[in-house]
């Protein structure tokens, strides 16, 4: 398949954009636990949502991988716009989520309770640090480097999985410890 030229300029705009983004997630995540907001409205709904999200995600990357294996670009892409839609929305409720709410601690003993957090810290860690890769592989897929593209999506793709799989874990593990 023949693709259009490289769009450098627009690749360096979205580079741009794409840290910037990744600086302002990672500040709002890190002061989230710490701030409280009251907005009058109970987001303790939210949990589950968050876990349905993930799960999409997840099944839009399976997708992506599936189609661009078959070299259906056009399916890829589309999957690839489902993963970013989904972990945006997916974003903005657990930001506002952990603003408004109390922390639910895990009520677990023993084992489980070393998994669940070994599970927690690394889908953390990984979303966090994976954020600035996952837009940066789109820009260069979205801007026809595809070579680039290509590159940087074989490692930052399975970890992309990997958090969107933990997610719902996490959640489905903590799930008997909201009140």
């Amino acid at each position: 398949m023949r693709y259009p030229a490289p769009n450098d300029q627009l690749a360096r705009k979205l580079n741009i954009a794409s840290i910037i983004i990744s600086i302002a997630v990672l500040a709002l995540v890190g002061v989230m636990r710490q701030v409280k907001i009251d907005l009058g409205v109970d987001f303790s709904f939210l949990p589950p949502i968050h876990a349905v999200l993930n799960t999409l995600v997840t099944i839009c990357l399976l997708s992506a991988i599936y189609f661009i294996k078959r070299k259906e670009v056009e399916n890829h892409r589309k999957s690839i716009y489902g993963a970013l839609l989904f972990s945006g929305l997916f974003l903005l409720c657990y930001v506002l989520y952990h603003f408004t709410t109390v922390e639910t601690t895990y009520c677990k003993e023993g084992g489980i309770r070393t998994v669940y957090f070994f599970l927690l810290i690394s889908h953390i860690i990984l979303a966090g640090l994976s954020l600035p890769f996952i837009l940066l592989t789109f820009t260069r897929g979205f801007t026809f480097q595809v070579e680039k593209h290509r590159k940087m999506a074989r490692w930052v793709f399975p970890i992309w999985l990997y958090v969107a799989i933990t997610g719902p874990i996490c959640y489905l593990m903590l799930k008997p410890c909201y009140i």
